[in-house]
């Protein structure tokens, strides 16, 4: 499994999480690059970047207060069972100190939820967070997660421009 590193400045308003270690990410060298995934048109059209960057310019999220990492999971293929690496996500969170923790898939959200002991949370604001850190639960943004109803709302970027609204005191404020 290819981790990359994870791309978090100093001051982030908040860090976007994918899960490491799904088939997808295998073979990257930067995030959100699998073919029909939608992360970086999400992220513009939302209004959380001036304009739409490019996978291969993923550093650059940092000069808009965002980040970039990932929680890292493990299959045992023989059980089909899981686990996530969520001490070190905690650990990161709390030296990061981001307003804001954003799950970019509500899969990846339910396995940092039962690793903490919480249930698994709906789309939008979850009611427990990480350190001092919010939860933001957004739909994937993978091209295989295209379904017509994204928990009451029309599309994926309903969730976005969510996340965008209730970030923008703080990252209006750096």
């Amino acid at each position: 499994m290819q981790l990359l590193d994870e791309i978090v400045g100093s001051d982030p308003v908040i860090v976007f999480c994918g899960l490491a270690g799904a088939a997808s990410t295998k073979h990257r060298d930067h995030y959100y690059t699998s073919p029909g995934n939608n992360f970086w048109d999400c992220l513009h059209r939302s209004g959380l970047t001036a304009r739409q960057l490019r996978p291969d310019e993923d550093h650059r999220v940092v000069d808009h207060g965002l980040g970039l990492t990932d929680l890292v999971g493990h299959w045992d293929h023989e059980t089909g069972r899981g686990w996530v690496e969520i001490e070190r996500l905690v650990a990161d969170v709390e030296r990061w100190q981001p307003a804001f923790v954003a799950f970019t898939a509500k899969g990846t959200a339910a396995y940092a939820a039962r690793a903490l002991g919480h249930r698994p949370p709906g789309l939008g604001l979850a009611p427990w967070g990480i350190g001092r850190a919010e939860v933001f639960v957004l739909p994937g943004t993978s091209g295989a997660n295209r379904r017509r109803d994204y928990d009451g709302r029309p599309d994926r970027l309903a969730w976005w421009q969510d996340l965008a609204a209730v970030a923008a005191p703080e990252l209006t404020a750096r």
